[in-house]
């Protein structure tokens, strides 16, 4: 990561541009997001634009274009490869069960604001358009709440990491913070809303069942 870090922070114009591009690009287009620090790469872009080597306004759009192209194309790679990717070798050595089943159940519940949400939590944001093309979620919607997501969180990051400057290792730590506490958010809701289901669904099961027994004792006098 710090290899990464050094070397961005040491580019100018339109060559950091593409990279502020391409990282988020590619950390949810394939399920990459475990190699490609998408969300580093967008605070350092801002840093850059702190230092006059690239505007700010280039920084955003770049950060933006590459998170929206790139929940994109993992949306339609989900959709037609998703499951030959998880169920391959290298999905199941290098895709944590924990994240893939948090993000699944997420997107089945939250539909378009999971696709939103799951943009600021790292461990979420690799998975979620892939998910959201398997699930087979209808694309205009995927869309509206992807472009929503991707433009929040590039033009946050970027500012973020323009406002700090020379601090931005700060920023990048707090923004780590912050997506594992949404993470852990996202998790309590999930628990909570299913153990509301199942308390539901034990209530009308009793609920049956003495429905059940009236019925049978009413048979029984007559």
């Amino acid at each position: 990561m710090s290899f990464i870090t050094n070397n961005l922070l040491s580019l100018s114009g339109w060559t950091a541009a593409f990279l502020i591009f391409l990282f988020p690009a590619l950390e949810s287009s394939v399920f990459l997001g475990f190699v490609f620090p998408g969300e580093t790469a967008v605070i350092i872009g801002g840093v850059l634009a702190y230092e006059h080597r690239i505007s700010l306004t280039l920084a955003i759009g770049a950060a933006i274009f590459g998170a929206i192209l790139g929940d994109t194309i993992g949306y339609f790679v989900g959709r037609i490869y998703g499951r030959r990717i998880l169920n391959s070798k290298l999905g199941l050595r290098i895709l944590k069960p924990n994240h893939l089943s948090l993000a699944e159940t997420f997107i089945s519940r939250r539909g378009g604001f999971g696709v939103f949400l799951g943009r600021f939590a790292a461990a979420l944001r690799a998975f979620v358009p892939g998910l959201a093309g398997m699930g087979g979620m209808h694309y205009p919607t995927f869309l509206v709440f992807n472009v929503l997501g991707g433009v929040t969180w590039a033009t946050g990051f970027s500012v973020a990491g323009y406002l700090a400057g020379a601090s931005f290792k700060k920023v990048q730590s707090y923004s780590s913070v912050a997506g594992y506490a949404l993470m852990a958010i996202i998790i309590l809701v999930i628990v909570l809303l299913i153990v509301r289901r199942k308390r539901r669904e034990r209530l009308e099961e009793l609920s049956s069942g003495g429905a059940k027994s009236s019925e049978g004792s009413t048979e029984g006098e007559v």
